[in-house]
């Protein structure tokens, strides 16, 4: 295993979230042989959530029975969308050292942070200094934030704080998406370790590629699989620090272990970009919206989240529809300053300044079309009570 961080972080991660289970209930047996394992094997950085249902509870199970506390570093989230002051975040915090039968959380995330006004919302709410406490007495070793957005909001919330780490999603498909390459090389300058999510697009980079993709590969001189082609590229690049992998299966546990403790940063050739390039464009040619990401047409006047929009409007027909409102409604609907397309004035500014001469206007028609339905609406309105 290789590891990069001042604190020897693994540079592969397992991202509990998809635990395996025995129809209704979890394969403890199953998870206690995979945990296992990774930790032999020198994974030592975990990933869970408060809202990943039954999974800090699972892991803290195992973990009391195995009694492996001392090595691993556990990685959970704070729902503070779900709060409403501070009472609430510490209720919620006890319950969650519950859960894990720990007394402290190496790695404290503030769960899908969307924009610095939120951040600053918070403060002035007291959580920072309830934070604040928590690490100086020992319950919280490190505090980050995990992220879906845009860029310049990405980069505005990493400047926002003097944080520990920062999670992002990032993949060769999403390199001038999200966070995107440029954020990740911002937080690496400032000494930020960055842990990685949805390095494989929950699959997509894997399953059901089209074929141009599929030949490229083929044709490399590399045996590896479309798995090894994505973490290859991720970890080719000394800016990231972690790469989650959501492993639930001893098959996908060994494979990235193999891969976790051959690579390291400036391995990939110019053919291997090349093959890289070939790939995404074969990919990237099912996408409704040719939007790269790039931010020229912000900021909209009215709030509109545009290149987001975008974004999740091809994942919905790239990935799933599913996957696509789902991102929709995180990075539109549960910001603290909504965002939808359907804020759309149509002034038309957007269009005047994109390099890529998409319609912009009629595209967002489409995104509201494809996603603004009854059932999106009750959605939003849900978490804007909670």
């Amino acid at each position: 295993m290789n590891f990069r961080t001042d604190d020897n972080l693994s540079i592969l991660g397992f991202g509990c979230m998809r635990f395996p289970k025995k129809g209704n209930s979890f394969d403890f047996e199953e998870i206690e042989r995979e945990l296992l394992y990774a930790i032999d094997n020198g994974i030592n950085y975990f990933d869970m959530a408060y809202t990943y249902s039954g999974i800090e509870d699972a892991f803290g199970r195992v973990m009391e029975k195995c009694g492996f506390r001392d090595k691993v570093n556990i990685a959970t989230k704070l729902p503070h969308y779900m709060m409403k002051d501070v009472a609430e975040m510490h209720k919620n915090f006890d319950e969650q050292l519950k859960r894990l039968r720990t007394d402290h959380v190496d790695y404290y995330l503030m769960h899908m942070l969307p924009d610095l006004k939120t951040w600053n919302a918070l403060i002035e709410r007291g959580a920072l200094d309830w934070l604040n406490r928590l690490k100086a007495d020992g319950r919280i070793r490190k505090l980050g934030f995990s992220f879906h957005g845009s860029t310049p909001l990405f980069i505005e919330l990493l400047n926002a704080y003097d944080w520990d780490f920062c999670q992002v999603q990032y993949n060769y498909l999403d390199e001038f998406s999200q966070a995107g390459r440029k954020g990740v090389e911002a937080a690496y300058e400032k000494g930020i370790p960055v842990i990685i999510m949805e390095p494989l697009r929950g699959g997509r980079l894997v399953n059901n590629l089209p074929k141009e993709a599929t030949e490229a590969f083929n044709k490399s001189e590399h045996s590896y699989s479309p798995a090894e082609w994505g973490l290859r590229w991720l970890w080719d690049q000394p800016a990231v620090s972690v790469v989650l992998s959501g492993m639930n299966s001893m098959q996908m546990l060994e494979e990235n272990i193999r891969i976790a403790s051959d690579v390291k940063p400036g391995d990939f050739g110019p053919d291997d970009f090349k093959t890289i390039e070939k790939a995404k464009k074969a990919i990237i040619n099912k996408v409704k919206v040719p939007c790269t990401g790039c931010g020229y047409c912000m900021p909209c006047p009215f709030g509109v989240d545009i290149p987001g929009s975008f974004y999740c409007l091809n994942t919905s027909y790239s990935d799933s529809y599913i996957v696509g409102i789902r991102e929709y409604l995180m990075c539109t609907a549960l910001k603290n300053q909504k965002s939808m397309a359907s804020l759309c004035k149509e002034c038309g500014r957007c269009e005047q300044h994109c390099p890529q001469g998409i319609p912009i206007r009629s595209s967002l028609k489409a995104v509201k079309r494809r996603f603004e339905n009854p059932i999106f609406k009750i959605a939003a309105f849900f978490y804007s009570r909670m």
